[in-house]
């Protein structure tokens, strides 16, 4: 069993979604991906039934608050975890190495003496390069810089292990020398700021970030069995996967997601 647990499917600003981070499940470890941007992950954590205990790998795709700020909540519970003597093993934190440096910062002006120690001891900051990869949990991962026009941002292509491809994008637009890491994905992730059709009331060009349209286009080309969208806008709550459904599917033939927060996804279903 393999299973993407969806902690948040928001952008930075909304406030009816949890920003956008997720878990992925191996019927026995979680690898999360990014934090989303704040304490509300011990709620979505809570409510997805995940044990921080089976937290031992994590990997932060870049810099900005709705993707940082909850990694370090997650840092702070599981040394505290660790203090406590619920948590074994260490934890494993992967992003480039600026980013680690920043994600330690953080963390050394802001934990208790007794966390940062442990933080010191059980954590292991793995910096990440460019067509680097690791294998995590048993999966073979390949990281790749996005070539972000905002803050330094990776991805990863994902072998998984019901032989099936998983590739995530981030959240902006697909830089074309990175499109190759999509190329007959089983799996694609990718942020849609919004419709194309309302382009002009979110402005998601100016932010840098695609609508659902140029993800459909990308997933198309490049030749996806499995597309999932998500780092929206709130103000379609509640109408969201109709709307964006309806404008992806005239762009995109293979199998369209839009989650809902804490949506489970079987990625061994097809």
């Amino acid at each position: 069993m393999e299973n993407l647990i969806v902690l948040g499917t928001g952008t930075a600003l909304v406030t009816r979604y949890y920003n956008t981070c997720y878990a992925i499940y191996d019927g026995e470890n979680y690898f999360l991906t990014d934090g989303g941007g704040g304490d509300g992950i011990y709620r979505q954590f809570k409510e997805a039934g995940i044990s921080w205990n089976r937290v031992h790998h994590i990997f932060v795709s870049h810099e900005h608050t709705d993707h940082l700020l909850g990694i370090i909540c997650a840092i702070r519970m599981i040394t505290y975890r660790m203090s406590q003597d619920k948590y074994e093993g260490v934890l494993h934190l992967y992003a480039h190495p600026e980013l680690l440096e920043k994600i330690r910062t953080i963390c050394d002006l802001t934990l208790r003496a007794v966390e940062q120690k442990l933080m010191k001891e059980r954590i292991r900051w793995i910096p990440v390069a460019d067509g680097e990869q690791k294998t995590i949990m048993g999966y073979q991962v390949t990281f790749f810089d996005l070539c972000s026009t905002k803050a330094k941002q990776f991805g990863y292509r994902m072998q998984l292990k019901c032989g099936k491809a998983l590739t995530f994008l981030g959240d902006e637009p697909c830089n074309e020398s990175r499109e190759g890491y999509a190329e007959n994905a089983d799996w694609l992730l990718s942020e849609a700021f919004c419709l194309y059709s309302q382009r002009e009331i979110f402005h998601p060009y100016e932010y840098h970030h695609s609508t659902v349209k140029d993800a459909c286009t990308l997933a198309e080309k490049r030749q996806v069995k499995n597309l999932v969208l998500w780092h929206t806008e709130d103000q379609t709550y509640g109408q969201r996967q109709e709307k964006y459904l309806e404008e992806g599917r005239g762009f995109y033939h293979g199998n369209l997601y839009i989650p809902n927060d804490l949506d489970v996804i079987r990625l061994d279903a097809l």
